[in-house]
């Protein structure tokens, strides 16, 4: 069936045209820009809506979803990547990485001894990346511990 590709492309016919209404209400532009801030979201809208309109016209054949172990693994990364989101702020950078990377790293390898040094090692070489490296405004533990 051929059915999901429709339906996908369907939703992003209408996903593309709301994008393209929104992007044609922002203001003009100064005289320095000729086309102002509308023409490329309009240009992006409108590549969706070209993508899209292809899908409908000329869909896949059925895929071959995924067996319920595979959805699952995909949750679980869902609401790891979630809830490392909201902990980023309260707990500081080094430990939802570290525990969001070996978490990931024990669905890649299987392995809970590596996944954990993977985490750690992710954790504090992409701190010390992100911080020295970058200058991002990182803070490494909760600010309640840092002061």
């Amino acid at each position: 069936m051929i059915r999901s590709d429709r339906l996908f492309g369907l939703v992003a016919v209408l996903a593309a045209l709301a994008y393209i209404a929104s992007a044609w209400n922002l203001p003009p532009g100064n005289m320095f820009d000729a086309l102002g801030p509308r023409a490329f979201p309009i240009i992006v809208g409108c590549g969706v809506l070209i993508s899209a309109l292809a899908m409908i016209l000329r869909p896949d054949p059925e895929p071959d979803w995924p067996g319920l172990p595979t959805l699952a693994s995909l949750a679980l990364a869902t609401v790891v990547l979630v809830g490392y989101a909201y902990a980023l702020k309260p707990l500081g950078f080094l430990l939802p990485t570290a525990i969001a990377a070996g978490i990931l790293s024990w669905q890649i390898s299987g392995r809970p001894g590596l996944a954990a040094a993977t985490g750690i090692g992710l954790s504090v070489g992409l701190f010390v990346i992100f911080r020295y490296a970058l200058g991002l405004g990182l803070f490494a533990l909760p600010r309640a511990l840092a002061g």
